[in-house]
């Protein structure tokens, strides 16, 4: 690991763990599961801090709903240990996409691939 990586985990959160929650997760932590993601997802001796190390890019919308009632001591048991029963209709769960080429845009939106093609559209040309 070069210095200006080892600078950039003491500093940095968005990237990643920092070094400090390395070390508290090295020292007091107990991992309890992994989602799909790979995620992993930790616990204090006593059981009263929960945590997840993202596995990339640190995004609370990568953590799916299950693990979110884990972490928010919503249940006590985890995704791993009781997995939540799924009714047929509930979609899986998709990170939030906004700001990336896979976000939802409407018919009509300036984003779609082809935006001279819109019926509604008649670009504006002085007279």
């Amino acid at each position: 690991m070069g210095v200006f990586n080892f600078i950039k985990r003491i500093f940095t959160w968005w990237d990643g763990q920092t070094l400090g929650t390395q070390l508290w997760t090295w020292r007091k932590g107990t991992k309890v599961g992994e989602d799909e993601l790979g995620n992993i997802y930790y616990t204090n001796a006593d059981k009263s801090r929960r945590w997840v190390i993202y596995d990339g890019e640190v995004e609370g919308s990568r953590v799916s709903p299950d693990w979110h009632g884990w972490l928010h001591h919503t249940w006590d048991e985890t995704p791993s240990d009781k997995p939540l029963i799924h009714k047929s209709w509930e979609k899986p769960h998709v990170q939030n996409l906004t700001g990336t080429d896979a976000a939802y845009a409407p018919a009509g939106s300036l984003r779609r691939s082809d935006p001279a093609k819109r019926a509604d559209y008649e670009a504006w040309t002085p007279e």
